[in-house]
């Protein structure tokens, strides 16, 4: 896949984790998938979307039983 695609299927990426977060893991995975292709073309991924992709890591690294009562 040209660079190019490569950007515009991780906008659309973006785009969609941002209209549907409910998704965001699913999306997730994609947006490594795009992103280990641009590495494998010896391209970096832009520093925003790496930044990004740590926040949904952290993001889902909470414990949803954090807050229950013992």
């Amino acid at each position: 896949m040209a660079f190019e695609e490569l950007k515009v299927a991780i906008s659309l990426i973006l785009d969609e984790i941002a209209k549907r977060p409910e998704d965001r893991h699913v999306l997730q995975e994609q947006l490594r998938e795009k992103l280990s292709e641009l590495e494998k073309m010896g391209l970096p991924a832009p520093e925003e979307i790496r930044h990004f992709e740590e926040e949904l890591k952290q993001d889902g690294s909470e414990d949803p039983f954090d807050n229950l009562p013992v």
